[in-house]
């Protein structure tokens, strides 16, 4: 029993206008939601769910806007040149992002922000990157990346790479795909999470039972208001939010 990541779920106000821009980011395809309230992005093609290989963006409406906290989930778009990096930027500040200050000081990655305020970065060219696709990982600040890869190594079917007292990273067992990195970071929690991640199970799994899994890991209950749907709302030991998807 495990589950696999399938998406990163993002809120927005204006989900079509956040949805477009980020698949002109990342040279992929945009999607509308059969409830009018989401925009899906996945790679270019026909629409495939949950895709074989990469991590989708599901952009969904919210009423309230990102406040000023850096959110605690981000991307990391992968570069194969430093000339690609550079134009990667430029087009992006095209599209509507932002460059933003969240104290990197001097480093070789650019920091942006989407058109609502979500903070992403633009690496430079990195080897360990080279076959992601557009989406190098999903970063997560955290307060103990040996536990977070211990959870989510769980939680998942991916396979631990790499892990010091600072820095976790795990991979799709298939080597395809983003990397998933827990970043040691400062501070706890103090709003509702802007990006999370969407798990589902494999066809032949019971949602129930993976969700009563992950409870035994560590996970815990989360009401959002979400009211009576098909996913489960849970939270990881460090408090990100994420849900278990019902299988489509």
């Amino acid at each position: 029993m495990a589950l696999r990541p399938a998406q990163v779920n993002i809120k927005a106000l204006d989900h079509s206008a956040v949805g477009r821009f980020w698949a002109e980011a990342l040279g992929w395809s945009v999607f509308s939601g059969a409830s009018g309230v989401t925009t899906y992005v996945g790679p270019a093609g026909d629409f495939v769910w949950p895709d074989p290989v990469a991590v989708g963006i599901d952009v969904v409406a919210v009423p309230e806007p990102k406040t000023t906290t850096k959110n605690r989930v981000h991307l990391d778009l992968a570069t194969t040149s430093a000339a690609h990096q550079t134009e990667l930027v430029a087009r992006l500040q095209a599209l509507g992002a932002t460059p933003a200050d969240v104290g990197q000081r001097d480093v070789p990655w650019t920091v942006l922000t989407d058109p609502e305020g979500n903070e992403f970065c633009v690496l430079e060219p990195r080897e360990v990157y080279r076959d992601t696709g557009p989406i190098a990982a999903v970063v997560v600040d955290c307060a103990d990346p040996r536990a977070m890869a211990g959870f989510w190594g769980e939680a998942t079917d991916w396979t631990l790479h790499e892990e010091t007292d600072d820095h976790a990273t795990l991979r799709s067992a298939k080597g395809v795909g983003p990397y998933l990195e827990f970043l040691r970071a400062p501070g706890v929690k103090t709003v509702p999470d802007r990006v999370h991640l969407d798990l589902l199970p494999y066809p032949d799994d019971d949602k129930a039972a993976e969700v009563a899994r992950l409870r035994t890991l560590g996970a815990t209950d989360l009401d959002i208001g979400q009211g009576d749907v098909p996913w489960t709302c849970l939270a990881d030991p460090d408090g990100h939010e994420f849900c278990v998807l019902a299988p489509s």
